[in-house]
């Protein structure tokens, strides 16, 4: 196999490395495989093409043309000219199906769905890096420079993913580029850098030693492994307790979108229960006065992978002036307004805000973002609740037992995400859930027979010194052994109720509190509590309490007996008629899944909406990544290309004479253009040895340094003036150490000016601007002889 057929190789195998970062994000990871195959066929195509050999853009322009025929032959082919050539409608296609990518990628949790749009933006990006760093790696023998694409790729997942095995994805992707790097080669080393615009090396000049280019590629490694430490964290993720300390924040701090994602909370929840000294955390006061049953929630967990249930990354928007009607909540369920007043503790540091649920409008000052499936708000760039003061407007929802008993089954997307149980849950969870709930007609039913079952007839103990418990036996321990608090209850009878077709999540936040002498409410540290919310439609979210002596038991939850305290449910109250009629009237033929969507056609939604472009559309995420490899490229193209013809000339020896005196002025070159970058400026009319006088005299040079700078200048006038020049060795060594010198000599400022802005890049320019004269000249003289006519000689 040739150089060339092994680099190509091995740059195939490192874009797949790379894109194994994005496996944990859709399930399932079939689609790695379809890339493969794909991007083997591009590749060997970009081989065949350089073998025969065509110019290198034509190579890339065949590349280009059987990558768009692969995609449309993979994904529209049936809106193609005979199935491969795409035309009009094929590209339509092509964006149809990008756009229910990025709403598949705002709708869904991580891991997602493989749906079409999703699986043509994972297999089309991996092409994509792949050519890039096809024709970089490959075709134009610049490995360095090709760890950008895949740079770009693994930041895009480490942001997106959430983080548990980041740091193995990022030694996969290592791994390749350094393999990368290897395969080309010693030899080509010196190469490094020319995507940056250097001019190639001088004809006849051979490459010397690769120390120096090795020091250029380490130097490119050290950015693009810091690149890939810090762009994650830069990216909109969200780390921080939910009960405890504040994160950083989240978004992009202007209403604009974003995503959002939590860690799990039971270790904060645990030590809240168990402190030794109780604290005051929140202070509230309500229209009506009676919070008796107000529970404070935070956030919802719905995603329970067989370990734990934790928050799914969700997408976050500005905060709407009114806030959307519950999904699910029809306009025949009772329900009244409560106005809270609440006051959080100076000392309490919460990135989410704790609020009644549902939420119909908040008041708070600070910079907080809403995120809309959950209906939660979540603080931006380093906003928290301490010391907040804020209104929250919720309703009280009060359905019947009928209601739920007669509730139809849920929409079949909803049902199918929150009904999710993995495999690996012990099946003893099941089938405790049948037998308790055996007899059952309904899912209500089934339900309250579950509450029961933990509450009051399964002999449960409530613990807070339990253990939370990892694993996927952890719930199987609990119905065991039957003593845990209460997220052991919760997650238990939410895992339980997805077994039976019902869907379900988990709710964090705060129990009621104790009413106060003055008539507010004081909610501490050990009111922190979870429970279930389980899905009815047209009910929406429906709280449950399964943990004994802690919280209320729902009233709707107790089936209709005499002495019952069930609201009348004839009519909507008074108060609430208004509030609702907005929102139904516009969407009394909406689905329960537009609902929960927020699709519907309602003066709410339309709010919520003009409120900013909130969508993440693929095409503004490959922006960003192309703005910020450009904001990171350009401020570096000086230093690299610096770093790079200074490794060409030094690196340069020659074995004839004619490669002598090259090599000879290269040096010479390079010494003068870095005492240049150091505030020396050249004297072009000065002889050599003049103008080594002078660096020597301005630069403060020691005898050693000096003695270096004499020699490179002697043998540059052998060069220039004797019939038979001398080789002189070590003229590379000699530039080397005047540099070193050079660096130590002067102040902090301008060493990293003579890195970051070195004076002599203006080189380029100068290049660029001679270059242009040229063919400019060239054209000139070329006009004339097209003016001829045909039958005239030349």
């Amino acid at each position: 196999m040739s150089g060339r057929a092994r680099l190509a190789l091995c740059a195939w195998a490192a874009t797949l490395m790379s894109a194994c970062a994005l496996l944990p994000l859709v399930d399932p990871a079939t689609w790695l495989l379809q890339a493969a195959f794909l991007l083997a066929i591009q590749t060997g195509v970009g081989a065949a093409t350089r073998r025969v050999p065509l110019a290198r853009p034509l190579t890339v322009a065949v590349q280009v043309l059987v990558t768009l025929m692969l995609l449309t032959l993979a994904f529209v082919r049936e809106q193609a000219l005979v199935g491969l050539i795409p035309g009009p409608d094929a590209f339509q296609q092509f964006g149809v199906l990008l756009q229910q990518g990025a709403d598949d990628i705002n709708r869904y949790s991580i891991p997602a769905p493989l749906n079409p749009g999703i699986r043509l933006m994972l297999v089309g990006g991996v092409l994509i890096i792949g050519l890039a760093v096809d024709i970089l790696a490959v075709t134009f023998r610049a490995a360095a420079p090709a760890g950008l694409p895949l740079l770009a790729l693994y930041s895009v997942a480490a942001g997106l993913s959430d983080g548990g095995a980041d740091w193995l994805w990022f030694v996969v992707a290592a791994a390749g580029y350094l393999t990368l790097l290897l395969a080309e080669g010693r030899d080509r080393l010196s190469q490094w850098g020319r995507v940056f615009g250097g001019a190639p090396r001088t004809p006849g000049v051979e490459s010397g030693g690769a120390v120096a280019p090795i020091r250029t590629g380490r130097r490119i490694g050290v950015v693009a492994l810091g690149l890939a430490l810090v762009v994650p964290l830069a990216l909109p993720a969200m780390n921080g307790g939910l009960l405890d300390g504040a994160g950083t924040g989240v978004g992009s701090g202007n209403g604009g979108g974003g995503t959002i994602s939590a860690v799990n909370p039971l270790v904060s929840l645990r030590d809240s229960l168990n402190v030794d000294e109780d604290r005051q955390v929140l202070s509230l006061r309500t229209v009506p006065e009676d919070a008796s049953d107000l529970y404070l929630r935070i956030v919802s967990l719905d995603e329970f992978d067989g370990t734990t249930w934790k928050p799914a990354r969700r997408d976050i928007n500005a905060v709407p002036d009114e806030f959307p009607t519950p999904p699910g909540l029809e306009p025949d369920v009772r329900r009244s307004v409560v106005q809270s007043r609440i006051t959080a503790a100076d000392w309490y540091a919460q990135d989410w805000l704790p609020m009644p649920y549902p939420p119909s409008g908040v008041d708070i000052d600070g910079t907080w973002r809403y995120e809309p499936v959950g209906m939660t708000l979540v603080g931006d760039r380093g906003q928290s609740t301490r010391g907040q003061t804020y209104e929250v407007t919720s309703l009280d929802v009060q359905p019947t037992a009928d209601q739920l008993a007669s509730a139809p089954e849920a929409e079949p997307p909803l049902k199918r995400e929150y009904t999710q149980l993995p495999e690996s849950l012990p099946a003893v969870v099941s089938e405790t859930a049948r037998e308790v709930t055996e007899g059952s007609e309904n899912h209500y039913q089934e339900a309250v027979k579950l509450q029961e079952y933990f509450s009051l007839t399964g002999g449960f103990q409530y613990d807070t010194q339990v253990q939370v418990g990892s694993g996927s036996a952890a719930i199987a321990r609990f119905l065991k052994d039957k003593q845990g608090f209460c997220v052991h209850f919760s997650f238990a009878m939410a895992a339980m109720a997805r077994s039976l077709g019902i869907p379900a999540r988990v709710a964090v936040g705060f129990a009621p509190g104790s009413q106060q002498a003055d008539g507010s409410v004081s909610v501490s540290l050990r009111d922190a509590h979870a429970w279930p919310e389980l899905y009815f439609e047209g009910v929406g979210w429906t709280r449950f309490e399964p943990t004994p002596t802690r919280g209320t038991t729902p009233e709707y939850t107790q089936p209709d007996a005499p002495g019952s305290t069930l609201p009348e449910v004839s009519q909507p109250t008074q108060s609430t008629s208004a509030a609702p009629s907005a929102s139904t009237s516009a969407s009394e033929s909406c689905t329960p899944e537009q609902k929960k969507l927020e699709a519907c056609p309602s003066e709410s939604q339309a709010a919520a909406l003009t409120g900013g472009d909130d969508g993440r559309r693929w095409y503004v995420v490959l922006a960003w990544i192309l703005g910020g490899l450009a904001a990171v490229a350009i401020p570096l193209a000086p230093m690299l290309w610096r770093l790079r013809i200074r490794s060409v000339r030094l690196g340069a020896h020659g074995r004839s004479e004619a490669g002598t005196a090259l090599h000879t002025l290269a040096v010479w070159q390079e010494l003068t253009d870095t005492a240049w970058d150091f505030g020396i400026a050249p004297e072009e009319s000065q002889t050599p040895r003049k103008a080594a006088a002078r660096i020597v005299r301005l630069g403060q040079l020691d005898p050693t340094a000096a003695a270096s700078v004499h020699r490179v200048a002697d043998a540059v006038e052998q060069v220039l003036y004797a019939p038979h020049p001398r080789p002189t060795a070590g003229l590379a060594d000699d530039v080397r150490r005047v540099i070193g010198t050079l660096r130590s000599t002067v102040d902090r400022g301008t060493k990293l000016r003579a890195l970051f802005v070195p004076r002599s890049a203006v080189r380029v320019v100068w290049a660029a601007s001679a270059w242009w004269t040229g063919l400019t000249a060239r054209a000139a003289a070329a006009r004339p002889n097209l003016r001829k006519p045909s039958g005239q000689q030349s």
